[in-house]
């Protein structure tokens, strides 16, 4: 389903039903004393509401921070697999041959195999491990024999611990769970109550009434959308695709 689709649904499905209880509290609900309800209520609202929005801020820009740091780290990973190609180059041509084809092997594993499966949630297979480790013999057993050689043969070895260190943090953002479930339970009561609790006002009209309360139902389902859609930064609303390595492909055929 379209994520729009998707995201005007829960909308519309939560202010639907934040208007019919607003609805039935007022067509059915008792109506004495309501008005003097407003001071109590508008307190207690603006405690619960508050807190509900500085845990929902606080969830979203955390994820926020997740996405552009897992799409950081892609490129880099990506960026430092080509710069330490071209370090290679100085290397003698067995080698550079090799660290070339390597990267080529690398970038294409990445691209094809591990994406769709951290997409998925699927398992990740060890051969990006081994490319990676075959990568780092390889500059390693290379027999330079001047000064200019040794740098680009250290160059190249730091370019790949980066690579190294890149790959995983993609992993881990790529296993991680995304949102908790205590997090959610307390998201989800949270914009429940926040709904909920403009019931007990009084003094506006039912038409008024039913419009404030699925406005704010319809908002706080937007933001759980957002929330929902961020948690996984290789799926769903964020799907961060493979272009860094298919960039890398392009760069070192």
């Amino acid at each position: 389903m379209n994520i729009y689709l998707a995201g005007i649904l829960w909308v519309a499905g939560a202010a639907a039903t934040g208007a019919l209880i607003g609805y039935l509290v007022r067509r059915f609900g008792w109506d004495e004393g309501r008005r003097d309800n407003n001071d109590a209520a508008g307190q207690v609202f603006t405690i619960v509401g508050g807190l509900n929005a500085v845990l929902v801020a606080f969830v979203l820009i955390s994820l926020f921070d997740s996405v552009s740091t897992a799409r950081d780290s892609s490129y880099t990973e990506a960026d430092s697999l080509v710069a330490a190609s071209w370090a290679a180059d100085s290397l003698p041509a067995a080698t550079a041959g090799q660290v070339k084809q390597l990267s080529q092997a690398y970038a294409a594993t990445v691209a094809k195999e591990e994406w769709p499966q951290m997409q998925t949630g699927g398992t990740i297979p060890d051969t990006g491990w081994t490319q990676l480790d075959q990568l780092r013999k390889a500059v390693a057993g290379a027999d330079t024999q001047s000064d200019w050689a040794n740098e680009r043969k250290t160059e190249a070895t730091n370019q790949l611990w980066q690579v190294y260190q890149s790959r995983q943090a993609r992993l881990t953002a790529a296993a991680s769970n995304g949102v908790g479930g205590v997090v959610w339970f307390a998201l989800i009561l949270g914009g429940f109550i926040s709904v909920l609790l403009p019931n007990l006002f009084g003094g506006t009209r039912l038409g008024a009434h039913i419009i404030i309360v699925s406005t704010l139902a319809g908002t706080m389902a937007l933001l759980l959308f957002a929330i929902f859609q961020l948690q996984d930064p290789f799926s769903g609303g964020a799907k961060i695709g493979p272009d860094a390595f298919t960039s890398v492909l392009a760069r070192l055929s």
